[in-house]
């Protein structure tokens, strides 16, 4: 486990005193970025065996859909809220606190967060609770028809719903830690989720009355986890919260502004997931699960790449502008969108071409059919047609989020928003729920292609050297990628025959040798690590 990991020591941080790295050791952009990828890597493969753990108890039945819409529904939120809308806003605002103020502002502004966004956080809460039956026909009204998915829905909803009110507050947490550089603790902490579902659904699911409930129980239990471990770090940074409930300090003032609009700029994506739920709740039974197991995969490469390297960038773009330093925040910018597509291009590629195999290997057990792997490989390649789209936005957000211009992202997501249902409406009826997949793409292109597009009139992005032959290079390395896997792939037929240890190891054998030619092309061709090197 990275060293990272470890609290600092006294003598680093004393209870008072948050750590300020110096700029001379601090980490470079790779390297936090690797460090964030590397613990992702690590949460999202357990995400992986948790949703092959969920398939094999649960399959793709009445259960396991109103799980998904039960969990998926707090989830949103998170994204949208925690993860989206707030992150985005106060990481920026406590980066330039922490750039021009003392420590003591710093942690007045970190008191009158807490107690301002628990407050709101407690009552949304209590309210969801009590109205859940409400909230399951709004996102789900496809199963009003039905008694049973309907009921398991509300009530498991009411016991994972608080885990908003809990991932919130952690992400509060980790936007503190990202603000210090301490990018591993944070993107630890989704494991504990992994770890305590997989628990539940081996443990309590023989002892519940209703055993899909014990799935519920699971994501309340990780909720209380992954905020109580992040606490230990914020102690010994000097910035545990006392938590004030202060709507008139600047600060606090500045992150609602900002938050308004915020909430429709990098979430938007998951608003079109969402809708994808909505509208799938009124196809044949399954649709939500096979939507939510080829999602899952296409998240494995954003979460780990995508998601890691926006982590990273932000703060970093946030001090370079409070800096005025528009030259090195270009920079930024253009070594994000290199980094994206180096990786984002054959990630792409290989979910298209390894869609059944893949999906046969993580979950075809127990009660997943050959029909739920087909039917997943569907949606799976559609998602995968927008993965690099879903990357590029999560690095290109942030280019506004760091200069707290909230409102540009906020109309081209409405944009975006509103073509998402347009492709949903021409696209679902030929394609079922593959439709709907291909419409969150096609929508997250338009959305990533605004926010570059805004970025380079404002001057924020300006292309660096070099651009032309990095196409070339990337080019030439995924035709070999793909050369590759087409050479050592069988028809789906055969994955479907193989034993569970057999798919894994065939399955190895395509992951090792495309990786390995890939960069071994890459190298032979000019690529150089050192040309990804960036100080934060």
């Amino acid at each position: 486990m990275s060293s990272e990991l470890q609290p600092p020591s006294p003598s680093e941080s004393g209870d008072q005193k948050p750590v300020k790295p110096s700029p001379a050791k601090a980490p470079g952009l790779l390297r936090s970025s690797s460090v964030v990828g590397s613990m992702t890597m690590l949460s999202r493969v357990l995400g992986l065996v948790r949703d092959m753990v969920i398939a094999r108890y649960f399959g793709a039945g009445a259960g396991a859909d109103a799980f998904f819409v039960a969990f998926k529904i707090p989830n949103f939120l998170r994204r949208l809220f925690a993860e989206g809308a707030f992150s985005q806003a106060f990481v920026p605002v406590l980066s330039s606190y922490r750039e021009k103020q003392d420590i003591s502002e710093v942690k007045r502004l970190v008191d009158a967060v807490a107690g301002s966004l628990g407050l709101v956080l407690l009552a949304v809460t209590l309210v969801a609770m009590l109205g859940s039956p409400v909230l399951t026909a709004i996102f789900a009204p496809g199963f009003l028809d039905d008694e049973v998915k309907f009921g398991l829905a509300s009530d498991m909803l009411r016991i994972t719903f608080p885990y908003l009110l809990l991932i919130s507050l952690t992400a509060f947490a980790g936007g503190i830690l990202n603000s210090y550089d301490r990018f591993a603790v944070p993107a630890f902490t989704p494991v504990l989720l992994n770890l305590a579902m997989i628990a539940a659904a081996v443990f309590l699911t023989p002892v519940m009355q209703e055993p899909v409930m014990a799935l519920a129980w699971g994501v309340f239990i990780a909720g209380a986890l992954q905020l109580f471990f992040q606490l230990p770090f914020l102690m010994r940074l000097g910035l545990m919260p006392r938590p004030r409930v202060d709507y008139r300090h600047e600060g606090v003032s500045r992150i609602l502004k900002l938050m308004a609009p915020a909430l429709f700029g990098v979430s938007v994506s998951q608003i079109n997931l969402l809708l994808d739920t909505v509208l799938a709740s009124f196809l044949q039974t399954g649709s939500v699960s096979w939507l939510y197991y080829s999602d899952r995969l296409s998240e494995l490469p954003l979460g780990v790449f995508g998601i890691a390297i926006g982590t990273v960038i932000l703060p970093s773009l946030s001090r370079k502008h409070a800096a005025a330093s528009a030259e090195q925040f270009a920079a930024t910018l253009d070594w994000a969108v290199r980094a994206v597509l180096l990786i984002g291009v054959p990630a792409a590629l290989a979910l298209v071409l390894l869609a059944e195999p893949l999906i046969a290997t993580l979950f075809h057990y127990g009660e997943v059919t050959d029909r739920d792997v087909v039917m997943s490989a569907q949606s799976l390649r559609a998602y995968s047609a927008g993965l690099l789209a879903f990357m590029l936005i999560k690095v290109l957000a942030p280019g506004f989020f760091a200069r707290e211009d909230t409102r540009t992202p906020v109309k081209i997501g409405v944009i975006a928003m509103v073509a998402n249902m347009a492709f949903n409406l021409a696209l679902i009826v030929p394609l079922a729920h593959a439709g709907l997949a291909l419409a969150t793409a096609l929508s997250a292109w338009l959305n990533g292609f605004l926010l570059w597009r805004g970025l380079r009139r404002e001057g924020a992005w300006k292309s660096q050297p070099g651009w032309p032959k990095f196409l070339l290079q990337l080019a030439f390395a995924n035709a070999v990628l793909a050369a590759v896997i087409l050479w050592l792939n069988v028809p789906a037929a055969e994955w479907f025959a193989a034993g569970g240890v057999q798919r894994a190891l065939d399955m190895s054998v395509i992951v090792v040798a495309g990786v390995v030619a890939y960069f071994v092309v890459l190298a032979t061709v000019g690529v150089r690590v050192r040309h990804f090197r960036q100080p934060l």
